[in-house]
């Protein structure tokens, strides 16, 4: 090029910059928003950008550390947020620094409160997200929730126990006058001699339904969307996430606390955390739950949809075009969540998401109309008879599986009632109801592994 020509260049480019100004002029990926999302499980930690990262990162024991470079990036206020954005609770993470490591290249420090084996993967954008990078942070040794869930179990029966004895030593101490010492639980309630077994009721008859059901009963509930997938959002700005969230934690302590049939509950997640869809299938299945309840509160094209629906799997078709709408988009979490496609278990995700039964889904379609019918007595249906749909989330082989829309969070109505603690407590009510009655009329069969 002669050297008028390239000045020529210059100056264009410098009338350019000038144009454009100094906001304006891109020297990497701009952040858009960090977010941090703590549970027991696995913390996750996004970056959001405008333009997509790449990375690269190493271990460094004693302490433990996880090391990130980040490359095409200038340090910015909102990288300096995620600082703050550590919980003095997360399990995982004690600290984060984050600096310049070298031109265009940020380094952030992980400081870990355990051994960790981390996965960091990119997602494209998908719905509201632009570019994201991901660390997520397992534990290296996974809680095994089956065994989590009989600790629950024999804990509550521990203290129900220990109810039981201090019971009969107040009642005791009343008849001679005394307050004998508090007796330690053991494995099961002393049985009262002498005057105290005179004096004490007789015991009543177990009830029907208590007679055919021989073992605990343990019901998996799902509540949907967490973490990076927010669910349907409200006029008012309420997250489906959240509410759903709340409605699991009571029924989980509903559940809990029945006695007839004694059941017990495992939640898929019990925090604002994602949670995949074959996760959701693969916990229920390795704690043997007898049930799956996944509870949603969805959006519809037209905000003047309401009332509440069950829908099962089908091994056709759907029941309906909107249930077809539905389980398309309540299909599509994976990608809003953010999943990692390059995870060891990918492959066995999807064959699992394949697998259905026609005895499973004749077995949900009961589950689904009792519960249904319960749901009925607190509110308007949406549809009075069980939908059917391809819900990835339902297709555990083993496990008879309904998918409960509390409500449109669409409505402006329903969305308060959603918010409303009472309407959410008969909605929990509803769902027992329904559960008991389905156990009822199909005791579950007896299984080697007893709870």
């Amino acid at each position: 090029m002669r050297s008028g020509s390239r000045r020529d260049a210059v100056r264009r480019m410098g009338a350019l910059a000038l144009l454009l100004g100094s906001g304006d002029i891109v020297f990497g990926a701009a952040i858009i928003a960090v977010r941090v999302w703590p549970a027991d499980e696995y913390t996750r930690i996004t970056i959001e950008s405008d333009a997509a990262l790449s990375q690269r990162h190493f271990m460094i024991e004693n302490p433990d550390r996880l090391v990130i470079d980040i490359d095409g990036l200038e340090l910015s206020p909102q990288l300096r947020e995620l600082v703050g954005k550590i919980r003095p609770d997360d399990p995982f993470i004690e600290s984060v620094r984050v600096g310049q490591n070298r031109a265009r290249v940020v380094r952030m420090v992980i400081d870990l409160k355990q051994p960790t084996a981390p996965q960091l993967f990119t997602l494209p954008p998908v719905a509201a997200y632009r570019n994201r990078l991901v660390f997520d942070l397992y534990p290296t040794q996974a809680a095994d929730p089956l065994l989590a869930l009989i600790r629950e179990k024999e804990q509550a029966e521990r203290q129900a126990a220990q109810a039981v004895q201090d019971a009969l030593g107040e009642f005791i101490g009343r008849m001679d006058g005394t307050s004998p010492p508090r007796v330690a639980a053991g494995p099961g309630p002393t049985p009262p001699t002498g005057a105290a077994a005179v004096l004490l009721p007789p015991k009543a008859p177990p009830p029907l339904s208590q007679a055919r059901i021989d073992r605990l009963i343990v019901v998996a509930i799902d509540p949907g969307h967490g973490g990076e997938d927010p669910g349907a959002i409200g006029p008012s700005g309420l997250y489906e996430k959240d509410v759903v969230l709340a409605i699991a934690l009571e029924l989980r302590d509903r559940i809990n606390a029945s006695s007839d049939p004694p059941m017990r509950a495992m939640l898929t997640r019990d925090a604002d955390f994602f949670v995949p869809l074959h996760e959701r299938v693969k916990k229920a299945r390795r704690v043997q739950a007898d049930l799956f309840v996944s509870i949603h509160a969805d959006a519809f094209l037209n905000p003047a949809a309401r009332g509440a629906s069950v829908y099962a799997l089908s091994e056709g078709g759907a029941s309906s075009a909107a249930a077809r709408w539905m389980a398309n988009r309540e299909n599509q979490a994976d990608l809003v969540g953010g999943i990692n496609v390059n995870a060891r278990d990918a492959a066995v995700a999807r064959t699992l998401l394949d697998m259905s039964t026609a005895a499973q889904i004749k077995d949900s379609l009961k589950l689904g109309s009792e519960v249904l019918g319960q749901i009925g007595k607190v509110g308007k249906l949406h549809k009075v008879s069980v939908e059917q749909a391809g819900f990835a989330v339902l297709k555990a082989p083993d496990i008879p599986s309904i998918l409960v829309e509390s409500a449109f969070i669409s409505n402006p109505e329903e969305e308060q009632k959603l918010r409303d603690p009472d309407y959410r407590r008969q909605l929990v009510e509803a769902l027992v109801n329904g559960i008991q009655r389905y156990f009822a009329r199909n005791p579950p069969i007896a299984r080697s592994r007893q709870l």
